[in-house]
Order: structure tokens, then sequence, then C-alpha cells
């Protein structure tokens, strides 16, 4: 039995693409998609279609709000849609990463995407919202989790936001394994030895432990892998996104694996959920540790990068 194979008897796994044929190959429950990952789905021939018809659906639309946007939106429900009919469970889709910073304008594009899947015939039980982890996102999920649409938590680098999140009762989160350990390596010159010591690793394991120790039931999902190590030390998490690259190194592997996450753990210091978080408190411990401050900020950056560059090529289609 190869190792994707274990690997599913203890986390769902999830795609970290928006490839139909990566898709159809590994046949994931869920998807998970970000502007970076739409931008090079719109590269694909298969997607041209969807393309076109995104554009002329902002032309006709009545929608107040630029063209290239509205397109944007409507692309990313129609790949979503696509996506949907081959997997079981859900699509993951992004808010525009511009209003991160914008609790009113995220619940109202989040209420947008929502319709737009309505229009297609798609519940809001098949998708999540997908929003970045700042205080103002944050606050976005707790009421957008109120009205019954439920949110993919994503960009997440400290424990505070991880706990910020389930606080507000936000569905799931996205904690990011890679981009941790990059900043580690550039800024302290950081060299693993043993996968036990990737900053990245201890990060989800010590948010997953708090979580089902505390009686949090927020799904954890790690994400954004850089080798299929990182993977293994964290089977046992709820769900774990990983690329198709991962995904077929971890299929042509026929070694060993086993769970390394526990659902408890009877040393945790947590046995009982700790007072909600304040904004004063949760600002000064993000900003008070530099990766997650630059990793967060970064993220948003470059999914700010990746929606303007799409926006651009959706403005250049004739129609």
């Amino acid at each position: 039995m190869n190792k994707l194979d274990q690997l599913v008897k203890y986390s769902t796994i999830v795609a970290d693409t928006g490839d139909i044929q990566a898709i159809k190959s590994y046949k994931p429950l869920d998807a998970t998609t970000n502007p970076s990952l739409l931008l090079k789905a719109s590269e694909l021939p298969h997607y041209e279609p969807l393309l076109n018809a995104s554009i002329a659906y902002a032309k006709n639309t009545t929608a107040r709000g630029c063209l290239q946007q509205i397109a944007a939106d409507k692309l990313s429900t129609l790949i979503g849609q696509e996506i949907l009919s081959h997997v079981d469970g859900r699509v993951s889709t992004e808010v525009d990463a511009r209003l991160s910073f914008d609790t009113t304008a995220t619940i109202d594009k989040a209420k947008r995407i929502i319709d737009l899947y309505g229009e297609l015939g798609i519940d809001k039980s098949r998708v999540l919202i997908k929003i970045a982890s700042t205080w103002e996102g944050i606050q976005a999920a707790k009421i957008l989790e109120a009205q019954g649409i439920q949110c993919n938590m994503t960009l997440i680098f400290s424990f505070e936001q991880a706990k910020a999140c389930a606080d507000v009762g936000a569905y799931l989160i996205s904690p990011f394994v890679g981009r941790i350990l990059d900043w580690y390596k550039k800024h302290e010159n950081l060299s693993v030895t043993h996968i036990d010591q990737d900053p990245g690793v201890q990060s989800v394991r010590a948010i997953h432990s708090f979580y089902k120790n505390a009686g949090y039931n927020t799904v954890v999902m790690a994400a954004s892998f850089r080798n299929t190590e990182q993977i293994e030390a964290l089977a046992g998490c709820d769900r774990l996104t990983i690329s198709p690259t991962l995904l077929n190194d971890l299929k042509q592997d026929t070694g060993e694996l086993t769970a390394s996450l526990k659902p408890k753990d009877e040393d945790s210091c947590f046995h009982e959920k700790p007072s909600p978080m304040l904004e004063t408190d949760f600002r000064f411990l993000v900003n008070d540790n530099a990766m997650a401050t630059e990793k967060l900020a970064e993220g948003i950056r470059l999914f700010t990068k990746d929606q303007l560059l799409l926006e651009k090529k959706l403005a250049k289609i004739p129609v």
C-alpha cells in the first residue's frame, strides 16, 4: 500500500489545485482555490470557455462594480462549479485579498460569492468562503458563520490567529507549514535535521493539540507543504491540503506511514476553552511575532498581485 492510501486512513485529503485533471486523478474529498491557483488555472486550455463566459457575464450583468472584478468573481465560481462536479465535498473560494482589513466589505463579498454559486444551482453547504486571518477577517467570519455561511480562515501563521478563529466559531482554519519554515531559513538560517525541528510542523501540532484538548470544533487543515516529510509528520491532522506534485510523491512511496497526531493529549495544559481573545491582545501578540506579521502581510500582497494579474487578463478578452 502506498503512503497516500495509508494517509487517508488518518486525515481527510484536500486537493490544493484548480487543475481538473489532477482532481480527477486523486479524487480528494474537497478542493481549495486562491487567486494564485485561479491565475494558474486560467492558463489551462480547459478553462478558456469559462474565461469567456465570465467576461460576457460581467458585461451583461446589472451588478455594480468594476467589470474585471465582477468577471473574476464569476470565474472563481465557474471554476468552483467545475471542481464540485468532480469532488463529493466542498470547494473553498477566496474573498478578494484587497478586502482583508475591511470587515463589512469582506462580508458583502462573501455573500456575493454565495449568490453567484446560487445562480449556478450550488447550495452554500458545498462552499467554504476563504478569508485572510486578520482581525477584521476573523470578525467577518464570526458574522458569516452566524448566518450559516461557513469559512476557511487562511494565512494562519500563529497560535493567536488560530485561537481567535476558534473563538468566533470559524468552521475551518488553514495553518501554513512551508511558509513558516521558509521564513526561519531566510531570517534565522535555520537548518532542520529532523522533522520535529520544523517550526511549521511544530506550529500545526500545537494548534491541533490546543483545539482537541480545549474542546474546539474548528477543523484544522494544514497547508503549504514543501515536502512529503512535513505531510507525514502531520498525519492525523483533521485535513491536509496537498498539491498534485506531492500527492504523486506520496502515491509513489510504498514505505510505512503511521499517525503522528493524536485526537487528545493527556499531558496538554488545555482541558477547557480559555476566554476569547481581545482585539488589543491579538494585535499586540501577532505584531510581536515577526514571522507571523511578515508572512501574513506577504501572503495578502501576493494574493492581491495575482488577483490583479487575473483581472488584467480578463480585461483583454474581447466578447
